[in-house]
């Protein structure tokens, strides 16, 4: 922690001279990676904005994430203590200036990874709990589900593979932008398709079905750009193959979070995620809470137009999502 507000104050130090440019705060394009969340159509894209007609949006992502919660009741237990590695090619193309529609590929692994060791100490130079992971195997995969004696999950093994593919749409319905400020709002939809493997957790098995709406202002200032930014929607989904008897089949989600861009090249930013919870019939935090999740970063302006996002997550509603996630997302439009 130390070591990162280091950087940050370094950053903004080094960015001082240029107040007089602007960078637009935008959102990070992610969401909860916990192994039996991230399998559904939760939208990572939740920008505001279009691409221009004729022109393509192309981003590269990665996610990893930590897993390590064991809970038990009279009736269940859970054990989730894995890495998990997504990389997904999303790609946005402009139909007119505001409508686009796009393609999103994930490939995703899963396995014991090489992060235990480093969140154990972590923790512990910090004074944070260590939720049993410090006295658990290192670096080991477990995934287990055991409900009224019988055994509903069970991946030990890694792997790895295609992921379920989401096919999108969005049409802005406002946009204004002069020197001051730019306010803009959009609607997206996107349709996830069962293209991954649900035995080993790369996908659900269903059809999933998102409408969500998406805003954010920007003002720019003697100081910078200030924006704020979120989105709010729903999610539909057939029964899928993990713990189909307590899948739901609607959820609802969103994102709310601001930022500051001092520079034409920097910003910094902290972002909120929320979904309502994809299982039923638990009593367990891990299926049958509403997630909540803190993303914190920034984003650089590279040469050649280039856009990378920078975020570390934390669960904020224990156990719902990975204990700690590493967000990368570069992104340039053609």
């Amino acid at each position: 922690m130390k070591s990162f507000c280091l950087a940050m104050l370094l950053l903004i130090v080094c960015s001082w001279p240029c107040l007089a440019e602007n960078m637009e705060v935008t959102p990070f394009r992610t969401f909860n990676q916990s192994p039996l969340v991230q399998i559904f159509g939760i939208p990572s894209e939740t920008l505001s904005t279009t691409v221009k007609a004729g022109r393509t949006k192309v981003n590269l992502i990665q996610d990893i994430a930590s897993n390590y919660t064991v809970a038990s009741n009279t009736s269940e237990r859970i054990h989730l203590d894995g890495e998990s590695y997504r990389w997904a090619i999303a790609a946005r193309y402009g139909l007119t200036d505001r409508l686009e529609i796009g393609l999103d590929v994930p490939y995703l692994l899963s396995g014991g990874g090489f992060l235990d060791g480093f969140i154990v100490d972590w923790h512990k130079t910090f004074s944070l709990p260590q939720g049993g992971r410090d006295s658990a195997p290192k670096n080991k995969l477990q995934y287990t589900y055991t409900k009224n004696g019988r055994q509903i999950l069970n991946m030990d093994r890694s792997g790895s593979g295609i992921g379920d593919i989401s096919l999108g749409g969005a049409l802005n319905i406002y946009d204004v932008k002069d020197v001051e400020s730019h306010d803009s709002i959009t609607l997206r939809t996107a349709i996830k398709l069962p293209s991954g493997d649900s035995s080993q957790l790369r996908g659900s098995g269903s059809i999933d079905f998102s409408v969500y709406l998406c805003g954010s202002m920007n003002n720019f200032t003697e100081w910078g750009s200030l924006g704020i930014f979120g989105s709010i929607g729903g999610l539909a989904m057939t029964k899928g193959n993990v713990l189909p008897d307590q899948q739901k089949q609607l959820a609802g989600f969103g994102t709310a979070g601001f930022g500051w861009g001092p520079a034409e090249w920097i910003s910094f930013k902290f972002q909120l995620n929320a979904n309502t919870p994809l299982y039923s019939g638990s009593s367990l935090a891990e299926l049958s809470k509403s997630s909540l999740m803190l993303t914190v970063g920034g984003a650089l302006k590279l040469p050649g137009a280039y856009h990378l996002d920078i975020g570390v997550s934390e669960d904020l509603a224990v156990a719902t999502a990975p204990d700690v996630a590493f967000h990368l997302g570069l992104s340039k439009q053609f």
